[in-house]
């Protein structure tokens, strides 16, 4: 199937080092990250956001090929994703993933909506590639 691959650099330790991260399709080259990206306010990314952004691209895509495939023709689908890195032991861990998204889809009962979207939210390979609770808030309107 598809290999898809990104890098990281890290030049010093700990809290002093920088880091820098590149995407395979160079979307991100050389992109900015450390503790203080990660941990405060400071400009650059961090790896939870990163997650954050591949699972809200990734189920959305998938929703989006399920109401394709279910017949609907129409709509428009805006996820967030919110990643929370929870003290684990003497370290951290991803504990959720919360999906919130707003959804315009023509002719769909809300039922019918909440059960694809389940499954797209069940099925998506980042949901699947998560070990956290993975939650869905969704708005329709039709």
């Amino acid at each position: 199937m598809t290999t898809r691959s990104a890098s990281a650099k890290y030049e010093g330790l700990g809290k002093e080092g920088k880091g820098h991260v590149s995407l395979q399709s160079g979307v991100l080259k050389d992109q900015f990250y450390g503790f203080n990206t990660r941990f405060a306010d400071e400009p650059g990314t961090n790896p939870e956001e990163l997650v954050a952004a591949a699972h809200a691209s990734c189920f959305t895509m998938a929703l989006s090929f399920a109401l394709a495939g279910a017949g609907y023709t129409d709509g428009t689908l805006e996820t967030t994703a919110k990643v929370t890195l929870d003290k684990d032991g003497d370290g951290f861990k991803i504990t959720r993933s919360a999906l919130t998204l707003a959804a315009q889809v023509g002719g769909i009962e809300p039922a019918e909506f909440e059960r694809i979207a389940g499954e797209a939210k069940a099925g998506c390979p980042i949901s699947k590639l998560l070990n956290a609770e993975i939650t869905l808030e969704h708005t329709l309107n039709a």
